[in-house]
Order: structure tokens, then sequence, then C-alpha cells
């Protein structure tokens, strides 16, 4: 499964797309409000199929619903569906059931068999007319769904899951793995000894950010100046989420380049976050991995992920003795067993690369030369 976005030429047209987009918020207000209702009147869990039947008998009935496809409904009703099936799994861990959102803020409805069609070059037909996109690239493969994704800037973007059957092959050009590990003062840290330092593109635009934050609580609510201060709000953090994507294409670029096999531990990056907010968000690193994983797939290269269990930093590379407690202010620390002087994050990347190895059968890895075994 591939995902493809395309942005929507701007046209006078593209009001009604808007319009399906707040009829869909609309929609999906009243099915949270009749989920609340039947849990109050009879203590049980509105049934999907059920939502579904009642809400397809009202669509007929109101004309601004209909502007919405049966099938984006049938779509919303199953959005619906698994966040409260989320809510009841995980709700001990603070998952909480699907709210009331506004209908301006709505972002998206989603089309799967029918109601749109590619009809050649740059135009698709959704409904009874017909849009054009820029066709950055080329659609291969079988059209699953389409999307309709409306931006808080009020642009509007084709979001397209195609189900790709040709899988690329595990192609080693260069012959060498790597492991690579993530840090708050340094991107990453390469098993090579390099280091990767991040922009950190929020930190250097922060002023600008509270700047543009400032005129806009100052302006009256619901006048044009507000808007316009809001419009200029979402263009600082739009250029920051630029160029930190075209960052991350460039490093995945240059990383799958130099190696054939890439190691990563798998972080819970969302208690990181809890732990060290605003800096965590700004580097970004599972944005970073899920380019990277793009990248690697396309390329016929392959990434590998360890356990996030595993003491990579208290873990000795050159002997493999274990430390029983490595506090995380300690950057550099000396084996009780072999005397060697490990940095901490160089260390855990070598370690992450050896344990990669291992778990793709290359076996053990020079601690000198990445190179993959023949």
């Amino acid at each position: 499964m591939k995902t493809l976005k395309f942005k929507l030429y701007q046209h006078k047209r593209n009001k009604f797309l808007k319009r399906s987009i707040n009829a869909a918020g609309v929609i999906y207000n009243h099915c949270i409000a009749l989920h609340k209702r039947y849990y109050r009147m009879w203590g049980k869990h509105l049934n999907c199929a059920k939502l579904q039947a009642h809400i397809a008998k009202l669509r007929f009935r109101l004309e601004f619903w209909q502007s919405v496809g049966s099938q984006a409904v049938q779509d919303i009703c199953q959005r619906i569906e698994k966040a409260y099936q989320l809510f009841f799994k995980y709700n001990k861990k603070g998952v909480r059931p699907p709210g009331f959102k506004k209908v301006k803020k709505y972002k998206s409805f989603t089309l799967k068999q029918a109601g749109y069609k590619f009809i050649g070059g740059n135009r698709v037909k959704i409904g009874n007319r017909t849009y054009q996109y820029w066709n950055s690239r080329d659609i291969e493969g079988k059209v699953k769904t389409l999307t309709i994704k409306r931006t808080p800037l009020g642009e509007l973007f084709l979001v397209v899951v195609v189900d790709s059957a040709d899988e690329p092959e595990i192609k080693f050009t260069t012959g060498k793995i790597a492991g690579f590990d993530f840090g708050l003062k340094t991107f990453l840290t390469c098993s090579d000894g390099s280091k990767i330092e991040s922009p950190q593109f929020f930190k250097q635009s922060l002023n600008a950010i509270k700047i543009a934050n400032k005129y806009h609580s100052q302006k009256l609510k619901g006048s044009s100046n507000r808007e316009r201060a809001r419009k200029n709000l979402v263009l600082a953090h739009e250029d920051i989420a630029n160029r930190r994507t075209d960052w991350f294409w460039k490093l995945a670029d240059e990383l799958t380049n130099r190696f054939d096999v890439l190691c990563f531990e798998t972080l819970s990056l969302k208690g990181m976050q809890r732990l060290w907010g605003r800096k965590i968000s700004d580097l970004a690193f599972g944005e970073f991995l899920q380019i990277l994983e793009w990248v690697i797939k396309k390329k016929g290269k392959q990434v590998v992920y360890i356990d996030q269990w595993y003491p990579s930093s208290k873990t000795c590379s050159n002997c493999g003795h274990i430390l029983e407690s490595l506090d995380l202010s300690t950057r550099e620390w000396r084996c009780p067993s072999c005397q060697s002087v490990n940095g901490r994050d160089e260390n855990a990347a070598r370690n992450i690369q050896m344990v990669g190895a291992s778990t793709i059968g290359l076996g053990d890895v020079s601690r000198a030369t990445p190179a993959i075994a023949a």
C-alpha cells in the first residue's frame, strides 16, 4: 500500500468540496451525539451497522447532507467505531472517547470504491464535477481510497491510497550496515562515528511564532483582521514543517546511498515527549522514520528495529559487559571489565548495529568496518 498526495488547483468550483467537508463535519458531530444519547438511554454502545442505517435514512431527508457521498458517510461511522474500540481497549492508559469537532476545523472525507474517477492527465471527477490537480507523479496500481483533505489555510489536497503489487527486491549495493542512536543533543549518532545534528527548525523560528501568536491574540474575535493574523500564524507553522520535511527527505536519501541496512531502536516517543516536551516534537524522529521507510522500500534497501528494552547504552560494545545502572547525565563511561572508554551515543550505535546484524542473520559484525558479510 502506498499513499500519494496531490494538491488541487485553486478554482471557484472548489467551494463544493469545501461544502462537502463541512457537511461531513456536521454528520460526524451528529453521530457523536447519537452515541452519547444511546449510551445514556440504554447503557450500551451503539452498533456501527445501526448507526449507518439511521444516518442513511436521515441523509435522504436533509439536502445539505446529500453533498457527501454515501460511502463517505459510511467511512465517518467506521472512523467513530474505530475510535470507540480504541477507547474500550486502552481507556485505562488515558485514551479518551471521540468528541465533538468544530465544523470549520473538520479536515476531510474519504471515498472508497465509488464517487470519483481519474479521467486521464491531471483531472479527477468527484461527484458531477471535474477538478484539476498537480500531477507530480504517476498513479501506479489499483486505487483503494480517495480522501479530500482541507488544510488550515483552506487549500485542498487529494490523498490517494494505492495497492501496489510490485514489491522491490532487497538490493545490497554498498555492502554496509549501520546502527543509529537517536538523542536530544545529537539527532543521530552513527556506528561509524559520524554525527548528524538537527537544525531544530521550530527553535530557529520561535521568535517569529511568538510574534505571530501575539498579533493573533490581540485581534477581535470574528474580525477579518483576526482571520488574516490566523493565516499568517498558519503560514509560519507550515514553513517550519516544510523545511523540516525537506531536510528529512534529503537525509534519508543520503543515508540510503551510504548504507544497505539501517538499524534503529524502537522508542516510546510519546513517553519521551511527556519528559522533554517541545524538543521531541521539534526533532520529529517518528516523521523521519516514516520518510526513511518510504525511501528504503523504493530503493530496495532494508531497515531493522531492535527492542527498546535492549540495554544498548549500558552494554560495552568491545567486550559485552553490562552495567547495572547508567545515569542519563553520564555521557562517557569506562568499562570495568576491559577498561575501554565508551561514549554513550557512539557505544549505543555500535551495539544497535551488532544486534541488528544478528537479527537479519549476518552474524557478528566487525567493529572496525561496517561491511556486510558476502
